[in-house]
């Protein structure tokens, strides 16, 4: 079935953020570089795998445990919050084609949603400063539910606010540990392309139902 036919099933569609539905992913090295060179830290190679999915706080939590961060745990996710948001409010910009996308499922009356590993502090800036949020009627960052992607906690309640069934909605994500756990919850996932996970294409249209280079595909 065509992707734009499975969307006529759907009454909800939920959306990771960063790399999904906003062009982020890029700042968040130079992030890493600073943040763990203050305390005398190179990012290992294996970073990004280690933490891919994990919620803002257990990010922060896996940072203080590997690098013997001497910050308390809010005061690391303080930190980062402080380093990102100006790209956040300036710099990041949306997806290709997604406020368009976001005007037609308001047209059609199918509900959206966010579903994010990002801190609170930080979605809500992006999406009042791309002027967005007027959009969503549910923002759960990974934070808020028990576990973090690839579980599917924070897709499983992102469908409970909105009051649909898991099977009626569809997931767009950007990377294997969120399109895993959309598919954990029971629902559609269309993975989007994005030049940060650009090396892992293959896996994430092995584990995906579909694949979109951009929302301009669904217009």
């Amino acid at each position: 079935m065509k992707i734009q036919d499975k969307m006529k099933e759907m009454k909800a569609v939920l959306f990771d953020l960063d790399g999904t539905l906003v062009d982020s992913m890029w700042i968040w090295d130079p992030i890493d570089v600073e943040f763990l060179g203050e305390y005398g830290w190179q990012v290992p190679e294996d970073l990004h795998d280690a933490i891919e999915g994990m919620s803002f706080s257990e990010t922060a939590v896996y940072f203080k445990e590997r690098f013997s961060i001497p910050l308390s745990l809010d005061e690391i996710k303080e930190r980062w919050n402080e380093m990102a948001m100006d790209k956040y409010l300036h710099h990041v910009p949306l997806k290709e084609g997604a406020l368009e996308f976001l005007e037609q499922l308001r047209t059609e009356g199918i509900r959206a949603g966010i579903a994010t590993s990002n801190s609170r502090q930080l979605v809500d800036s992006v999406l009042k400063a791309r002027g967005i949020d007027r959009y969503f009627s549910s923002v759960v960052t990974g934070c808020e539910v028990k576990a973090g992607k690839p579980a599917p906690d924070i897709y499983l309640q992102a469908a409970r606010n909105l009051g649909v069934s898991p099977e009626a909605c569809m997931v767009f994500e950007d990377v294997p540990a969120g399109i895993r756990a959309g598919k954990r919850a029971g629902m559609t996932v269309t993975a989007v392309a994005d030049e940060f996970s650009a090396g892992l294409s293959d896996e994430k249209r092995r584990l995906a139902d579909y694949y979109i280079e951009d929302y301009r595909a669904l217009l």
